[in-house]
C-alpha cells in the first residue's frame, strides 16, 4: 500500500509497528549505502593545475632562558650579587606570582648545605626558605646531629636554600622548564658557598643536580654533585604526612654526622 493512499490511523498504525520492529531511526525512500566511499568535495579553491606557493612561516627568535640564566649566574663574583641577578632575572612566569624570592637562610660559612624543592605559602610570605611546619620539623632534625641553621661555628652550621626561589602557584610541582631555568643559578650558588656536604631535600632537588628521580630509592645513598658529596633525604613535609620515614631519615642524618666529623 502507497503512503499517499493510506489515512492518518493507518499511518499511524504502520508507525508503531515499526516501533515495536525496533526502529530508530528515519530514512529516505531511496535506499542508502553506508559503505560507499563519499565522493570528494568539489573545492572552491583554485584548479588543480594552479600551483600554490605556500606563505614562509617567520621564525621565532628570542632570549634562551637558560642561557641568559648561565650568564647572570656566571657573573655573579659573591652571594649578594648573584641574589640581585635572580631577582634581575625577569624569564621566569613564578616571579611574576610570587610575594617574595625566598634566596637562602643559615650560614653561609657552614660545611653542610641544603638545598629543597620550592617556596610554600609561608616561606613565600616570609621570604626565607624551611620556615612553616616542615621548616620546624627539619630545624629538630638538624638539632639531634648538633647542627642549626643560626650556629656561628662552621662546623655547626647549616646554609639552606631552594631550587626555585619562587612560589609554584598552589604549591604545584615545579616544571622541567622552570628548573631549568633556575639550574644554572643554583649551580653557582653552589660554588660560591663551597660546601663540604650536600643534602637534596626531595625528588625535585634531585632531579635538578644528579638528573634523578625516585626519591625511595636515592635516599640513603651518597652521589656526588659538582664534586661535592650529596644524600638525597625525604623531604621534611613528606615526614610530617609519613612519620614511618622518620628512622630512615634518621639513618641519613647519622651519615651526614659521620661524613662531616670522621
Amino acid at each position: 500500500m502507497k503512503l499517499e493512499s493510506m489515512d492518518h490511523w493507518e499511518l499511524r498504525a504502520a508507525l508503531e509497528w515499526q516501533v515495536e520492529l525496533g526502529a530508530d531511526e528515519a530514512l529516505s525512500e531511496d535506499p542508502v549505502n553506508r559503505y560507499d566511499i563519499p565522493a570528494k568535495p568539489v573545492s572552491a579553491a583554485k584548479p588543480e593545475t594552479a600551483t600554490a606557493q605556500a606563505l614562509p612561516v617567520p621564525e621565532v627568535v628570542g632570549p634562551d632562558p637558560v642561557a641568559e640564566a648561565k650568564s647572570a649566574a656566571a657573573r655573579a663574583q659573591d652571594l649578594n650579587a648573584l641574589e640581585t641577578a635572580m631577582s634581575g632575572f625577569d624569564h621566569c612566569e613564578l616571579k611574576r606570582g610570587a610575594r617574595n624570592l625566598v634566596f637562602s637562610d643559615g650560614n653561609a660559612n657552614a660545611r653542610l648545605m641544603i638545598i629543597g624543592e620550592a617556596p610554600d605559602r609561608e616561606e613565600d610570605r616570609q621570604g626565607k626558605p624551611f620556615v612553616g611546619a616542615a621548616g620546624q620539623l627539619l630545624d629538630k632534625m638538624l638539632g639531634a646531629i648538633d647542627m642549626a641553621r643560626d650556629a656561628v661555628d662552621a662546623e655547626q652550621a647549616v646554609y639552606i636554600t631552594h631550587i626555585l626561589p619562587w612560589r609554584p602557584p598552589q604549591n604545584r610541582e615545579p616544571l622541567p622548564e622552570e628548573i631549568d631555568m633556575m639550574r644554572p643559578f643554583v649551580q653557582r650558588h653552589i660554588e660560591l658557598v663551597a660546601p663540604d656536604v650536600i643534602i637534596l631535600m626531595g625528588n625535585i632537588a634531585c632531579d635538578a643536580l644528579l638528573g634523578k628521580r625516585g626519591i625511595q630509592r636515592l635516599r640513603g645513598t651518597w652521589g656526588k654533585a659538582q664534586d661535592v658529596p650529596v644524600m638525597p633525604m625525604f623531604h621534611p613535609a613528606y615526614l610530617l604526612r609519613t612519620p614511618a620515614a622518620k628512622r630512615d631519615a634518621w639513618h641519613d642524618l647519622l651519615e651526614i654526622q659521620a661524613k662531616l666529623r670522621p
